[in-house]
């Protein structure tokens, strides 16, 4: 099993840079965008990147099932499976904001064990592996511990989609925490969170391929992360709070005590 996540980890890290190159060389160019629905945007780019990973893993691992954001998903006859987005944060990139980055996770049998984020304007290479810690850029990294009224609370920028719901959840937690921050990407949040600049991210409506890299960085980084009652995330999560464990009791306490 070991070898077959070394293997897995050098390739994700090398899919990581090269298509780090081709946003790298779009950003700040004319994009393409195609709208795929209310006020959610695809572009080239995404496109172009989301080709030349799926390329890569079938060229070296051909038996893999793939999970991604713009195309149909793969099955698996390994029980290894990819789940990957070229851009988390495509919105920021359209709009030239520099809060994007790649997610790109392994799980085995239903399983994350390999996670990686990738920063390409900042070359930040974020890499977890199950039970082997958490890095940035090969220095390892971990969550901080302050306590809720000093936390910096991430919050998912979707409320359009949970309108009441969501700004009522978001009224409570803001009498608790010290501040709130909403980015649109959830790799940044996470890996913010995983390295000790935010001590929580709440989100309501997220998507396997934007959280299964980040979840496992934070939960390596010595964080937590489950589902709004409080059990364990998996791949079909859509809800979750991760946390830098310190704050985590208070988060799920505020957001049960309103169901």
């Amino acid at each position: 099993m070991k070898k077959n996540i070394e293997a897995r980890k050098k390739i994700a890290v090398r899919a990581c840079k090269e298509i780090g190159k081709i946003i790298s060389a779009g950003f700040g160019r004319t994009l393409k965008v195609k709208s795929k629905g209310d006020r959610d945007l695809v572009t080239n780019i995404d496109k172009r990147c989301e080709r030349a990973i799926i390329r890569l893993i079938k060229k070296h691992f051909p038996q893999d099932g793939i999970i991604s954001e713009e195309s149909p998903d793969l099955v698996s006859a390994s029980g290894f499976k990819w789940i990957i987005d070229p851009i988390d944060g495509t919105h920021n990139l359209v709009h030239q904001l520099e809060v994007f980055g790649t997610s790109v996770a392994v799980a085995f049998k239903e399983k994350v064990v390999l996670g990686l984020i990738y920063m390409p304007l900042t070359d930040e290479l974020y890499i977890a592996q199950k039970g082997k810690g958490a890095y940035l850029n090969g220095k390892r990294i971990t969550v901080s511990k302050r306590r809720l009224n000093r936390a910096t609370l991430i919050y998912d920028s979707s409320i359009r989609l949970n309108k009441v719901e969501m700004l009522k959840e978001l009224g409570k937690l803001s009498d608790q925490v010290f501040n709130i921050r909403m980015f649109g990407s959830t790799v940044r949040a996470l890996s913010y969170l995983a390295e000790g600049k935010a001590e929580a991210e709440v989100e309501f409506n997220d998507k396997v391929w934007d959280f299964a890299a980040g979840l496992l960085l934070v939960e390596e980084a010595g964080g937590k992360a489950t589902d709004f009652k409080g059990e364990p995330w998996s791949i079909d999560t859509k809800r979750y709070i991760a946390s830098n464990r310190a704050v985590h009791k208070g988060i799920l306490k505020i957001l049960k005590r309103r169901r």
